[in-house]
């Protein structure tokens, strides 16, 4: 417990002494699997396979035996960037927990650099031009539990290591921790937590002020920043969910909560302390073989350009799901929400359950 306060100090006093981002690895607030982004995210307490590391590392007890693979790919923002997931998680008959393995990428390639468009005496030269890539990694390992062996309370925690290339100008290293919580009621509503990135998760950022800065008549513009590390400061999700039987096969499970930031963001309610946004979404299931999903989240005040006027934006989503014994293929399609933007996104997911199969 000491060990525990004294990190929790000590990131602390990182937090007060250096430079603390709002939107800091922003690739990993995404999630992961066409299930919970078709839902907007709704799925804190529901979602309960080899995803869950990315919504709630909890859910992970809902893999009973054997193991789970998965992938996900996504064509972001009309294929301007590409979103990649692949997961395993295996339960542990010794300790009656899950781990997992996780690896997250998000790239942006063939990004025009003009840095170097202008020579030194000011001459604009094209042939100088030439592209890069920007991408985010992660790798997560995660580990789910009965705290104390109580049925009704699922516990996870996540450690996450991260890795962001922004082609030859810059590179960091970051490492952190998330953990979440579950609770089973006995009425049958499912009460979920996440606080991502519990103990703040620090970047140690490396600059190239050769690639970066470009002189121009004896000028230097694009100088590399001062500050050399980043943190990203913790954030909340709470969820509640319950599946409903409405007839012998079909079902439906709707999930509500809110989003908390710890800092002042667009969102609909917002301090300097937090800011709040909900979100909501519904799964319908028939027979355990198809499935349908909507949902909405991102609710925030926007000014729009035209008029000036604030206006509350959100993004609507939706998805569909065909299960086949222990294979699950999904896809979800989502839209950015803000001016009533054309900019969609569509996701493709496949899980591998491996008990399923051996039990058909």
């Amino acid at each position: 417990m000491k060990k525990l306060l004294a990190l929790f100090i000590f990131t602390g006093v990182l937090a007060d002494a250096q430079i603390v981002r709002k939107y800091s690895n922003e690739f990993l607030n995404i999630g992961a699997g066409a299930r919970g982004l078709a839902m907007g995210g709704a799925v804190i307490s529901s979602q309960n396979d080899v995803y869950s590391p990315m919504w709630n590392p909890a859910g992970l007890l809902g893999i009973e035996k054997d193991w789970q693979g998965a992938a996900m790919h996504a064509e972001y923002f009309e294929s301007i960037a590409k979103y990649d997931y692949i997961a395993y998680a295996k339960t542990l008959e010794d300790s009656g927990g899950v781990f997992a393995v996780s690896v997250v990428r998000l790239g942006v390639d063939n990004i025009l650099n003009t840095t170097q468009m202008i020579d030194t005496e000011g001459n604009i030269d094209y042939d100088r031009i030439t592209k890069f890539s920007q991408a985010d990694y992660a790798a997560l390992v995660s580990y789910a539990f009965n705290p104390g062996g109580n049925q009704k309370i699922s516990a996870g925690v996540n450690a996450k290591l991260v890795y962001r290339n922004v082609g030859k100008f810059a590179n960091a290293f970051g490492f952190g921790f998330d953990v979440g919580a579950i609770y089973h009621s006995d009425s049958g509503w499912n009460y979920g937590a996440m606080l991502r990135d519990a103990t703040t998760t620090v970047n140690f950022w490396n600059v190239d002020q050769k690639e970066l800065s470009a002189i121009v008549n004896g000028e230097e513009f694009n100088p590399a920043p001062k500050d050399k590390m980043e943190l990203t400061m913790p954030k909340l999700n709470i969820g509640a969910s319950k599946n409903f039987d409405i007839t012998q096969y079909i079902s439906i499970l709707p999930e509500a909560g809110i989003n908390v930031d710890f800092a002042k963001t667009a969102a609909l309610v917002s301090t300097d302390f937090a800011s709040i946004t909900p979100y909501a979404g519904a799964e319908m299931v028939y027979d355990d073989l198809i499935f349908v999903r909507l949902g909405v989240n991102r609710f925030q005040t926007v000014t729009d350009i035209e008029d000036l006027q604030r206006k509350v934006s959100f993004q609507p989503s939706a998805g569909i799901g065909i299960k086949y014994r222990g294979l699950t293929l999904d896809y979800a399609i989502t839209n950015s929400g803000i001016g009533s933007s054309n900019f969609y996104s569509n996701f493709f997911s496949l899980k591998l359950d491996m008990a399923a199969f051996r039990n058909n």
